[in-house]
């Protein structure tokens, strides 16, 4: 009789969890805008209904989004829901070639958007790095019951913000050089919801009081930091994955990355206090007042309070998140594995001298003639084979409810947060990459005693679970997942020169169950038909493996790179 009530209990908390849930519509015309974001250079960016910033996009679990985009660019977009599963429907992906061909100008799609997850996510272009100018905003789905109490939230979302368009930067950055390396760095500004960092608003906290402060790293290249001195930050999610508490002294977010954290305020109203945004990069020069680029805002606890001022430790004395030591909530162990593979970050400096990356072999390039979805669902039994999908989409085939642990291996001295779309992976294992593969520039003097000191780390009893991890210079990091959710999907680095470089592979799982459960809207097929691209075939839109009219891929400059002293 208990079991019986148990399942009408169940029954009905469904029934009323799906009699609240409701479509959220959102209606983008996505256009450009002259802007002066930063209070120094007003240029050409991207936005929406005429403005820029874009308005975040709230919901519940369980709601369905309806964003209807119209194109008013002079190029095709596309809308990614960045940390989102689309089990169901990959082909809601919103990356640009690989899930759908884009939106063509002066034509509107409607994405249509389920909240499968709870958490702190973000939308942005994917196609012709146009989140670079400006075509970013986030997406916020909130908890019917939420799991931590708290009084209020309060948002952060932070960017990059570069003098120049994406379009030229990009060609830049792909461009042949006299000495084969990349163009010298430039140094963004940092914008705060939207704004100018400098111009920053309060924060108004009420004694006693219990804060959740959602934190997104909206930014194309750099990283940021967040403290509130005299507070400590009690982390509870990171990237829509619920954690138990994390407590830090400040967030350290990568390209792409999110947390969420409770912040409780002092007893008494007698001081103000200061937050700090701190916008930088380890790989370029440090200059003050350009790298790092720092930010300060009130917390205000009285209109007539003092501010207390607190002193700034280095910040090697401070505890910033660290998701190796983070364990999510209901969670469990580390899941066991029917599959390994290795991915190794590489340049890749070809005979005309151009800098790109690789991760797999060669360096990942967009579909050119066929998305890569489309090619999965057309290709029949052959859709498991990855030589259809093109050598330069860096294809790796996963059946379906396949474990897989991926050892990601960064050999180079650049920092690189990889993202994988869909469903996030568990972070079992972090640590220092053999000194024997480690690759440097040639003519550089480095050897062994050079590099950090990097300790290994494990987590296999709980370990967290995201879907943008760093890879600091010289580490590895190993991650499993499993191929639940049917589509192809890219795992890529979101510092955006790098993705654009080759730093990307296309994961396709289960294409056999992708056959038989999805089907590509016809919208979506027309939309390709519109822009001479084909719908159907494999990479090239033949059949079988003749591949013949594809791009050759570039070749490599022997020697390029050395390997690092021992001595």
């Amino acid at each position: 009789m208990s079991s019986i009530l148990g399942v009408l209990a169940l029954l009905l908390l469904c029934l009323v969890q799906s009699s609240l849930a409701e479509y959220v519509r959102v209606d983008w015309d996505v256009g450009y805008v002259q802007v002066n974001r930063d209070g120094y250079i007003n240029r050409r960016a991207i936005g929406v209904n005429g403005a820029l910033p874009i308005a975040p996009v709230y919901m519940y679990h369980g709601d369905t989004l309806l964003l209807t985009v119209r194109n008013s660019l002079d190029m095709a977009t596309t809308i990614h829901a960045h940390g989102l599963y689309q089990n169901g429907s990959a082909y809601m992906d919103g990356a640009g070639m690989v899930t759908q061909c884009g939106i063509p100008p002066g034509e509107s799609f409607t994405y249509r958007i389920y909240a499968e997850q709870v958490g702190t996510y973000w939308l942005h272009g994917h196609y012709h790095s146009q989140n670079a100018d400006g075509l970013r905003a986030p997406l916020i789905i909130q908890e019917r019951r939420p799991a931590y109490e708290y009084d209020e939230e309060m948002l952060f979302y932070l960017e990059d913000w570069y003098p120049t368009e994406a379009v030229p930067k990009m060609k830049e950055v792909l461009a042949p050089s006299a000495n084969g390396l990349p163009p010298p760095p430039t140094f963004p500004y940092g914008l705060i919801n939207g704004y100018n960092g400098n111009d920053t608003k309060p924060i108004r906290f009420r004694p006693g009081g219990r804060y959740r402060i959602r934190v997104i790293n909206m930014a194309t290249t750099e990283w940021w930091k967040f403290t509130i001195p005299g507070h400590k930050l009690e982390v509870i999610e990171a990237d829509g994955v619920v954690s138990h508490p994390h407590v830090v002294d400040g967030l350290d977010l990568a390209p792409g990355q999110r947390y969420s954290a409770i912040v409780t305020a002092h007893d008494t109203a007698e001081f103000n206090y200061m937050y700090n945004c701190t916008l930088y990069a380890d790989f370029v020069p440090w200059i003050p007042g350009m790298n790092p680029r720092h930010y300060l805002g009130l917390v205000e606890y009285h209109p007539d309070a003092p501010v207390k001022r607190i002193a700034t430790p280095d910040d090697r004395l401070l505890k910033w998140t660290n998701d190796i030591e983070m364990r999510a909530l209901g969670g469990g162990p580390a899941m066991p594995v029917d599959r390994y593979i290795e991915l190794t970050t590489r340049g890749y400096v070809t005979t005309d001298r151009r800098n790109l990356r690789e991760l797999g072999t060669v360096p990942y390039v967009e579909p050119q003639k066929v998305p890569t979805l489309f090619t999965a669902m057309s290709m029949g039994e052959l859709a498991s084979d990855p030589r259809v999908y093109g050598p330069q989409s860096q294809a790796i085939v996963i059946p379906h409810n396949q474990r897989v642990e991926i050892l990601l291996k960064n050999v180079q001295s650049l920092p690189h947060p990889m993202h994988q779309h869909s469903v996030p992976l568990q972070i079992v294992e972090r640590g220092p990459v053999d000194p024997s593969e480690i690759e440097i520039a040639r003519g550089i003097n480095v050897s062994a005693s050079d590099l950090p000191r990097i300790t290994r780390r494990t987590n296999y009893e709980n370990p967290m679970l995201r879907d943008t991890f760093n890879v600091p210079p010289f580490e590895y990091v190993k991650l499993r997942f499993q191929g639940t959710v049917p589509g192809c999907f890219v795992h890529h680095c979101h510092v955006q020169t790098h993705f654009v470089a080759g730093l990307a592979a296309t994961f396709v799982v289960a294409p056999e169950v992708m056959q038989r459960t999805q089907r590509i809207p016809d919208e979506m097929l027309s939309m390709c038909a519109r822009q001479g691209l084909k719908t159907e075939g494999n990479a090239m839109g033949n059949w079988g493996y003749d591949l013949e009219g594809l791009p050759p891929v570039p070749t490599e400059q022997p020697g390029s790179f050395q390997t690092l002293s021992l001595d």
